[in-house]
C-alpha cells in the first residue's frame, strides 16, 4: 500500500514539483493551496505525513499544524522561506515534526520524509501479522470468529458494529472525524451521510457501555469524532 502525503503551499508550482516527485516514487499526493482547504482535507483523510508551508492565505501554516494537533499525531513537515531560528522553534512547539527551508532540494525533503516515517513506524510490510484477539480492559473480540464479550459476557453486534469496534480497538486514543470513519467502515456506501456513524456510534454505546450516556470506551471528542479511551 503507497504512503498517503498531503502538499501545502499556495505558490502551486512548488506543489506541481514535490507533487510529481512523490509520484515518482510510488506516493499518493493529494494538494492543498491554503490553510482552509488544509485542515478540511486533513480531517477528511488519514494521512502519513503532511507537508505545510507556513505562510499560507486564510490560516498560517503554524496555526494549521496546531489544530491538526488536536485530532491526529500525523507527522508534519514545515516549509518555510525565513532561515529563522525562532521560526523553528515556534513551529515545533505548534506540534511539527521538522522544518526544511526554501529554497530546498527535493532530494533532501524526500530523505527526510523517509526518515520521518521510518522513525513513526510507517513501513509497508508485505505480509502484516494476523492478530486473532484484541482485549482492553472489559472487552474482548476474537478476530477470528468475530465474536465479543464485555466483563464475561457474550454480546451479539452487527457486522457494521463489529468493524466499528475493531477499528477503534485497533487505534486506542486517536481521533477520528465522522467523515473518516464513514470513508475507513463504508467506502463509497452511504458516501456523505455522516449521520450513519452517530447511529452505529450510539447503537455500539448501549451494548458495550456501562452507561451510554456517559461512556468510557467510545467517546467524543468535539467538534472533532470519536476515539476510543
Amino acid at each position: 500500500m503507497a504512503y498517503s502525503i498531503l502538499v501545502v503551499d499556495d505558490e502551486k508550482l512548488i506543489v506541481k514539483g514535490i507533487k510529481f516527485s512523490l509520484e515518482q516514487d510510488g506516493m499518493k499526493v493529494d494538494a492543498a493551496y491554503d490553510g482552509e482547504e488544509a485542515l478540511e482535507l486533513a480531517k477528511k483523510n488519514n494521512y502519513d505525513l503532511i507537508i505545510l508551508d507556513v505562510m499560507l492565505p486564510k490560516i498560517e501554516g503554524t496555526a494549521v499544524c496546531q489544530q491538526i494537533r488536536e485530532f491526529s499525531p500525523v507527522p508534519v513537515v514545515m516549509v518555510t522561506a525565513k532561515d529563522d531560528d525562532i521560526d523553528k522553534i515556534m513551529g515545533l512547539e505548534y506540534g511539527a515534526d521538522d522544518y526544511i527551508t526554501k529554497p530546498f532540494n527535493i532530494l533532501e525533503l524526500k530523505a527526510r520524509i523517509k526518515a520521518i516515517l521510518r522513525r513513526s513506524g510507517l513501513s509497508r510490510p508485505a505480509a502484516p501479522a494476523v492478530i486473532e484477539s484484541l482485549t482492553l480492559r472489559d472487552i474482548t473480540l476474537d478476530t477470528q470468529s468475530r465474536r465479543v464479550t464485555v466483563r464475561d459476557a457474550e454480546i451479539y453486534l452487527t457486522a457494521k458494529e463489529y468493524d466499528l469496534l475493531e477499528f477503534f480497538m485497533s487505534n486506542i486514543g486517536r481521533v477520528y472525524t465522522r467523515e473518516q470513519l464513514l470513508a475507513q467502515l463504508w467506502g463509497s456506501e452511504n458516501a456523505g451521510d455522516v449521520r450513519t456513524v452517530d447511529v452505529h456510534v450510539r447503537r455500539l454505546r448501549e451494548k458495550i457501555e456501562d452507561n451510554p450516556s456517559d461512556p468510557k470506551y467510545i467517546c467524543t471528542k468535539w467538534r472533532v469524532g470519536y476515539y476510543f479511551r
